[in-house]
């Protein structure tokens, strides 16, 4: 199921792709943890979900209801993730590197029913329960899991593992994801079903991936470019990923050379550490990657240009955000086409640029700065339990307000210059100047 930067009736649901899947290539790779040698299948992918759907029955956890994870990278924890989801429950990964107040906050606020976390994070998640209220508290059930080490082992034979499932459609809410956004208050931006596929098919769309190809990335799962890039396109896709714990500069062409991937997932700080890194001479080229990928922060044109020159490999900058599912720019998959310094053309959404102080929000003649708003399938339906955000994000005929400001070219490429509050990123991550000690 390649994608074409849209959703189709018959494919509303990540239980849709899955469903497609499990009848065309079951055996197919899905990811491949390189720590442990570890290969889920998209056969593996049903039959995680169906353990989990039945230890959420027997936790009484019904459909809709929001399951928290505290879990770094590995096997077990992206079958958490699409498995709570293809369940028909709510997934709600938490920032393993949210301080004790910020992970409280988001455990009261998204009403939680369960977290699954490891024997080396219940220590902070246990500290950041103490900080609500008993009643609160009392209700979220712990589940500590080795992330290293599988849930469920599918059967042989064929199976119809979505059978018997709670059911879900292109409404049902799918992704709970805190952002700081620009404040320090973290925001929950509900996503859904529907919304999930429509940002992987114009990923896989935009970049032309089929069941062929496969991703190599080590961005967190708590993370919307781990989860929607690196995880939900490979998957509508049928392609595969290849999921290391963390970034390491001196493994990662090593990865490059044993799992041979066709395109890298990357932030600025990866490319940054790869370029005055060890493990690879200026003379390597890898002709098996058909491109990189950066986003989540801006890539500097000089870093851009460099890693293209040390490695050989073409990387395309994009951008997204969180309440968007990841999904807002991209560059084109042409070379000559890309711009060093621009996050690229719509991919799957319209995108328009208007004066801050226009109620009406027409469009702004290109190279006049303004805000970016964007509109799509892949838009999330709000912020949970905050309607006024919601309103304030979200104009009455589906424009979300990016805060970002800056400005369209003659050939229609964005240009970022700032944003309308102040923001830092650091390695990827949004951090409010209040998120500050």
């Amino acid at each position: 199921m390649s994608g074409d930067g849209g959703t189709s009736p018959s494919v509303r649901t990540l239980r849709d792709v899955l469903a497609a899947h499990l009848r065309d290539a079951p055996d197919a790779p899905f990811l491949i943890a390189p720590e442990t040698g570890l290969c889920m299948r998209y056969r593996d992918i049903g039959a995680e979900a169906r353990a989990l759907a039945s230890m959420l029955d027997e936790h009484r956890l019904v459909a809709g209801d929001i399951v928290g994870l505290l879990l770094p990278n590995g096997y077990r924890t992206a079958a958490l993730f699409l498995g709570t989801m293809l369940s028909g429950r709510v997934v709600a990964p938490f920032n393993l590197l949210a301080q004790k107040s910020q992970l409280a906050h988001c455990l009261a606020h998204s009403d939680c029913r369960a977290v699954f976390t490891t024997v080396a994070e219940r220590p902070r998640l246990d500290a950041a329960l103490a900080e609500l209220a008993p009643a609160r508290r009392e209700a979220i059930r712990v589940i500590v899991v080795d992330v290293d080490t599988p849930g469920a082992v599918a059967a042989t034979g064929a199976v119809d593992a979505l059978q018997d499932l709670a059911a879900v459609d292109g409404e049902s809410p799918a992704l709970l994801m805190y952002t700081s956004g620009t404040t320090g208050v973290p925001k929950g931006a509900l996503l859904r079903h529907a919304n999930l596929v429509a940002a992987g098919l114009a990923v896989a769309g935009w970049h032309g991936l089929s069941r062929d190809d496969r991703c190599l990335s080590s961005l967190p799962l708590y993370h919307i470019n781990g989860q929607c890039i690196a995880t939900i396109a490979p998957f509508v896709s049928g392609g595969s990923v290849v999921a290391p714990h963390r970034f390491s500069a001196s493994a990662w062409w090593g990865l490059v050379e044993t799992h041979r991937p066709t395109w890298l997932n990357m932030v600025p700080t990866i490319i940054a550490y790869l370029i005055n890194g060890a493990g690879s001479a200026p003379s390597c080229r890898y002709e098996h990657v058909r491109f990189g990928r950066s986003a989540s922060a801006p890539l500097p044109p000089e870093q851009h240009r460099a890693f293209e020159s040390r490695f050989g490999i073409g990387v395309v900058e994009a951008m997204g955000m969180t309440e968007s599912g990841s999904v807002m720019l991209c560059n084109p998959q042409d070379p000559a086409r890309r711009k060093y310094g621009s996050p690229g053309l719509p991919c799957g959404v319209e995108v328009k640029v208007v004066a801050t102080d226009d109620p009406d929000n027409a469009p702004l003649p290109d190279q006049v700065p303004g805000e970016l708003l964007l509109r799509g399938p892949n838009i999330m339906s709000g912020y949970y339990k905050e309607p006024a955000l919601t309103a304030a994000a979200i104009t009455a005929d589906g424009w979300l307000r990016t805060g970002d400001l800056g400005f369209r070219d003659a050939d229609g490429m964005y240009f970022i210059t700032g944003r309308l509050k102040e923001l830092i990123i650091k390695g990827g991550e949004n951090i409010a100047p209040r998120e500050i000690d």
